[in-house]
């Protein structure tokens, strides 16, 4: 028989995993009695868009704080790349600019442009004197100004962000994210309180970027259908469990994980009012 030798120093330089995030019986607490997530079990497949949907208190947020090493699970494990997200880890804090995250409440400085805004994004990237002196190189100023092209604020670069809409407000967080140029984006209800038409515009422009960059996605949503209009697959949490996971194919709606809910059920939870 013929055998296979393998070299002694194979030129890999390293193991690349379909499976961008992992989460493996991940226990998380805020005060060490109660806990905010219970059991959660998840893989997302890189380059996808994965939603999480619940009503408040789920849970849902937690989830990305977890993700972006802002917490530790009690109990569990938790894998981006491989890495344990820990900002005590040396290696997670080499590959955090790699992860975009957007919170509930944006992060945006209100009295300074959209543009000054969108460069905190680059601030990995600097030296310790550009990123004291907030001194931008002129390539990284004309990368910012192509993301604030590319997400549709084209005439508002010089305007203060308290000026401006609650949608282009999140345009503006999410061209700041993207200019960290992430592997991975993580926006926690990105679409909350704003009108149908915007929701979806601000939704295609995640989608476009996503197909353009191969950027994986993970979403906090409270609305089930906009989040399976999207979303290669949808998480759904309740108190702190995930009950269900779908997502569609074709016409029909893919039940992933079975839980204590039919998926009907849950639809109808959702459907009547998104800001529930």
């Amino acid at each position: 028989m013929k055998q296979i030798q393998m070299t002694t120093n194979p030129s890999f330089s390293l193991i690349s995993t379909k499976k961008v995030i992992q989460m493996s019986d991940v226990w998380s607490s805020y005060d060490s009695k109660n806990f905010a997530l219970e059991g959660i079990n998840l893989s997302i497949d890189r380059g996808t868009i994965y939603s999480i949907v619940g009503q408040s208190g789920s849970g849902k947020s937690t989830l990305l704080k977890l993700m972006n090493g802002m917490m530790v699970p009690g109990k569990g494990i938790i894998k981006i790349d491989y890495v344990t997200p820990d900002m005590n880890n040396k290696k997670f804090k080499t590959m955090m600019h790699t992860i975009g995250y957007i919170p509930q409440s944006l992060g945006l400085i209100k009295n300074i442009t959209v543009l000054d805004n969108i460069l905190i994004g680059a601030l990995p990237r600097l030296n310790k004197i550009q990123s004291l002196l907030k001194k931008f190189p002129e390539n990284e100023v004309k990368e910012a100004k192509r993301i604030l092209q590319l997400v549709g604020l084209t005439g508002k670069e010089n305007r203060k962000v308290y000026m401006i809409s609650g949608g282009e407000k999140r345009r503006v967080a999410i061209a700041r994210a993207l200019m960290q140029k992430p592997t991975i984006l993580l926006a926690d209800e990105i679409v909350s309180e704003l009108d149908h038409v915007t929701a979806h515009e601000i939704m295609d422009l995640i989608i476009d970027v996503q197909k353009r960059t191969n950027l994986t996605a993970i979403m906090v949503h409270h609305d089930m259908q906009l989040a399976l209009e999207y979303a290669n697959r949808v998480a759904v949490i309740k108190d702190g469990k995930k009950i269900l996971e779908i997502g569609v194919e074709g016409d029909n709606i893919v039940d992933f994980q079975t839980g204590d809910m039919t998926t009907e059920e849950i639809m109808e939870m959702y459907s009547d009012d998104p800001k529930k």
